[in-house]
């Protein structure tokens, strides 16, 4: 059997949702835009869809929810729905530098359309610097985007704080929760976020289906016309079985969040632990401040990939950073913002924990990695000829 760590790419489906979604294949298969029976029923099971992922977040109303294809569609209409909407109040939007790729790609493609985007600098931790942030706000802000936690490195940003200086300069705050939604609370009363991004794969809900979360009195322009589904933001006959899914998955989280986030970071510890025991082993990230399922670590003088494909001969299966990225040679635009240099971000190893992750799964890695290091280490042209030496004494 492998031991999969690579739970931030993709989730399983949890087999109760599954079995809550079958009929929604074969038997309840309407469409809510029909007026017969079978329509009454799809309108019906969308709406308790809707409260549930509501409830999920703690949002005052299902009003609040509008569903979409993921978390690339829900922030497509968030960030660049709220700024063709607020173009007219101005021009400028704020995000970090190390934000997930669709979010870097939203800000590419948003100056391209005139709008002018700022990136908020983080430090060899990777969280931002509040004062940094609020030394680019300018009379022209219209939207802060900054994502809870980053979903390759771990580290927890501020929010709380992040929403208070928006709420305070009256800016729209749109966070992509999505790196942290399976192992820390979401509460949108408690953080007043206007509009935040979910998906169902990373509660272990179906893929394919995501939502947006927007405050009451926020409105976005729809970056999808048709038929005015979703209130008219997000058109498209919804994907009602992918919805139900996504309420399932939803409504389970809500219950064992915090039991499955203590048990995970139980295990996580163990690993960092373990793992940084190796000889010039890092951890990359926050040592505290980070999502209690995210273990990332760099090791020098050998590469991600080739430490990636050996475990993977040992049925370990694992990333070397964002599932989204990694077809790239590029190293990691998150490590180098973080200061490393390119040949240390290149030395990244991504292992993230999930439900079904046992601690025979956290001693299968241990146990093997040593050994793999230390082969790649001897197999190196980068590898300090002392240390060489030594490798291949303790090799022998």
């Amino acid at each position: 059997m492998s031991a999969y760590l690579d739970y931030q790419a993709a989730k399983p489906v949890d087999p109760r949702v599954f079995e809550a979604m079958k009929p929604y294949f074969t038997q309840d298969f309407g469409n809510p835009s029909s007026l017969h029976n079978y329509g009454y029923k799809a309108t019906n099971s969308l709406e308790d869809g809707r409260l549930k992922v509501a409830e999920f977040i703690n949002a005052p109303s299902p009003d609040n929810i509008i569903f979409t294809s993921g978390a690339t569609e829900s922030n497509n209409l968030g960030i660049i729905g709220a700024a063709l909407r607020n173009r007219r109040k101005g021009n400028h939007i704020i995000i970090s530098e190390i934000e997930h790729i669709s979010i870097l790609n939203i800000g590419k493609y948003l100056e391209k359309e005139g709008f002018r985007v700022s990136r908020v600098p983080v430090d060899r931790f990777g969280i931002i610097n509040l004062g940094k942030l609020e030394r680019l706000i300018t009379d022209e802000t219209i939207l802060i985007s900054i994502s809870t936690a980053s979903n390759e490195i771990g580290s927890l940003q501020p929010i709380e704080e992040i929403a208070e200086i928006a709420q305070n300069k009256n800016i729209w705050f749109h966070s992509d929760a999505v790196a942290s939604e399976s192992t820390i609370p979401i509460d949108v009363q408690k953080v007043p976020f206007d509009l935040l991004t979910l998906s169902s794969n990373d509660i272990y809900g179906p893929r394919g289906i995501g939502a947006l979360y927007l405050k009451k009195g926020v409105r976005v322009n729809p970056v999808i016309i048709g038929g005015g589904q979703e209130k008219g933001i997000r058109s498209g006959s919804e994907n009602i079985p992918g919805i139900i899914g996504f309420a399932k998955a939803a409504q389970i989280m809500k219950v064992e969040i915090n039991e499955e986030a203590a048990r995970l970071k139980i295990l996580k510890d163990k690993l960092i632990r373990e793992v940084l025991k190796v000889p010039k082993s890092y951890l990359n990230g926050h040592p505290e401040k980070r999502t209690p399922h995210n273990a990332n670590f760099r090791f020098d003088y050998i590469e991600g990939e080739s430490l990636l494909l050996s475990l993977k001969d040992e049925k370990v299966e694992v990333a070397t950073g964002s599932a989204c990225s990694s077809k790239t040679l590029e190293p990691s635009h998150t490590l180098i913002s973080c200061g490393l240099l390119h040949e240390e971000a290149h030395g990244s190893l991504l292992l993230t924990l999930g439900r079904f992750t046992e601690e025979k799964d956290i001693v299968k890695i241990i146990k093997v990695l040593p050994g793999i290091v230390r082969k790649l280490r001897i197999l190196s042209p980068l590898t300090p000829s002392d240390l060489l030496k030594k490798l291949e004494e303790e090799e022998n």
